[in-house]
């Protein structure tokens, strides 16, 4: 995602909660919602302070205004003036705007507080005392907003940078990335509790239970259960040493806690719930997470070797076809040029150079086209009709579809049926023949090879070479095209047959 796609999705989704809260306050005014609990907590304030209330002045309006005001704000800050400071472009002036965005929001809210919870001025000595409350909790709210505003658009700006710069430099990134992340939101988080009117327990709760599970989380799968599972620990042994160090880090925490609420009965909420949900759901969810990566990264580095074994094997299967075929084709042309001297020799020539720019080129890739592979298949088939034309009693026929629609294939993958049908199936003292029929049919290719089968003679060193020749391709098809293939050979006495089915 692109930075002009975030900034279009952050525009819409801002503008749809605007107008999202816009509608639920105005169809929920008389409801049992949310909107309507605050709106009778609001009538009853007003009445107990004997003040009448009326509902457009006294809520509506600074509803409307407040959210408003929070709206403008968003994209004031996230798309010019925070991206402008941090670019350091007109640095007064911009500085300058944000003072000024600042001050009047916090003076509409104070105002709006003056309507909203006029109620408050009949609980001070003197209207100047209950004005000085208001404006301050104006300017505390809009002191909130423009910093949560502003953690998010720097959170945005160089949470990627910093993300990054941990893949490179550390040895568990993932961990540290994670517990970054989960941090940004913490404090996100901790930002909107503190908007909130009733945020104290809450607000308690979130800030000290929520970074000791970070912690907790962070430690735990770098350093804790790696060192356990070399000792060949289980998760009770982890369990009971989370639960020490817990017990530890949450007294702390709990004392903390009691010093910043400055109430006596706070610790024991907050080690309470530190100790129960880090107990009994963190610890547990920290080991599932755990062995479900170590099963990743053992099925990954499985995949891996397993992998580098294929590409080798096939490597070697590669380099061991590409002189075979060669060899044939020279002697195929040494004994052309022993019949005769002529044009026949330099055609055969010609068509072992464009194999054997086929090999250097193309043969090396992973995918060619299927017209190029064709067309070394060709040539071979070219160069053994020279070696057989001048005897009647050997029939070669080829049947090759002319129209195969861009196909891409390994390379050298037919080419083997080919040879072992020449190698096997031509004997210049009886008949013989060869059929090659090729096709396609939408992804599908179809390719038949017949051959006659001659006994070589006992003298013959061709008979007692195993080759590579179809237990290669064999491989070669299991390697490249698993479970896309289907290979059938039928031997008889007198013929030799092979039928490829093969999905491109």
């Amino acid at each position: 995602m692109n930075f002009k796609d975030l900034q279009k999705i952050e525009f819409w989704v801002a503008t749809g909660l605007y107008l999202l809260v816009i509608f639920l306050m105005v169809i929920n005014i008389d409801s049992d919602t949310l909107s309507g609990r605050f709106y009778s907590r609001q009538i009853y304030s007003f009445k107990n302070a004997g003040i009448n209330f009326s509902y457009l002045p006294h809520y509506f309006l600074p509803k409307l205004l407040s959210t408003t005001y929070v709206y403008l704000v968003f994209l004031l800050l996230n798309f010019y003036l925070i991206p402008t400071l941090i670019r350091q472009t007109n640095l007064i002036l911009n500085t300058f705007l944000l003072l000024s965005v600042f001050f009047l929001y916090g003076l509409f809210m104070s105002i709006g507080y003056t309507y909203s919870q006029a109620y408050l001025l009949v609980e001070y000595n003197n209207i100047t005392e209950a004005y000085t409350h208001l404006f301050v909790k104006g300017f505390a709210q809009a002191t909130y907003i423009i910093l949560m505003f502003s953690f998010y658009v720097l959170t945005k700006t160089f949470l990627p940078k910093i993300l990054t710069h941990f893949n490179q430099k550390y040895q568990h990134p993932k961990i540290l990335n994670e517990c970054v992340i989960a941090f940004v939101a913490y404090v996100f988080i901790l930002f909107l509790l503190g908007t909130q009117t009733d945020r104290d327990y809450y607000g308690i709760i979130w800030a000290f239970v929520v970074p000791l599970g970070i912690l907790h989380y962070g430690y735990s799968l770098y350093r804790l259960i790696p060192d356990l599972k070399n000792m060949n620990i289980g998760f009770w042994g982890f369990l009971w040493r989370s639960i020490l160090l817990l017990a530890l880090t949450g007294a702390i925490v709990a004392a903390v806690a009691m010093i910043f609420s400055h109430d006596d009965e706070t610790w024991p909420i907050i080690f309470s719930f530190n100790m129960g949900v880090h107990c009994f759901f963190t610890t547990p969810l920290i080991w599932v997470i755990y062995n479900y990566r170590l099963k990743n990264k053992s099925e990954i580095s499985f995949l891996k070797k397993e992998l580098g074994k294929s590409d080798a094997s096939l490597s070697f299967l590669q380099s061991q076809i590409n002189p075979h075929f060669l060899f044939n084709a020279l002697n195929t042309l040494y004994g052309t040029a022993l019949q005769e001297n002529a044009e026949r020799t330099g055609e055969g020539i010609q068509k072992l150079g464009d194999m054997m720019r086929f090999m250097l080129h193309e043969n090396v890739q992973e995918k060619i086209s299927l017209t190029r592979d064709i067309d070394y298949l060709e040539n071979y088939i070219s160069l053994q009709k020279l070696r057989t034309s001048r005897s009647a009693d050997i029939a070669i026929e080829t049947k090759i579809d002319e129209q195969l629609n861009n196909f891409q294939i390994a390379p050298m993958l037919l080419i083997p049926f080919v040879e072992n049908a020449f190698k096997h199936g031509i004997s210049l003292q009886h008949p013989s023949h060869i059929k090659i029929t090729l096709q396609t049919k939408e992804n599908t290719l179809y390719f038949d090879v017949h051959n006659s089968i001659h006994i070589k003679p006992d003298h013959d060193p061709e008979k007692l070479k195993s080759g590579i020749g179809l237990e290669n391709v064999k491989q070669r098809l299991v390697l490249l095209y698993p479970g896309k293939h289907e290979l059938i050979i039928r031997e008889s006495a007198k013929e030799f047959f092979i039928h490829l089915t093969l999905q491109l």
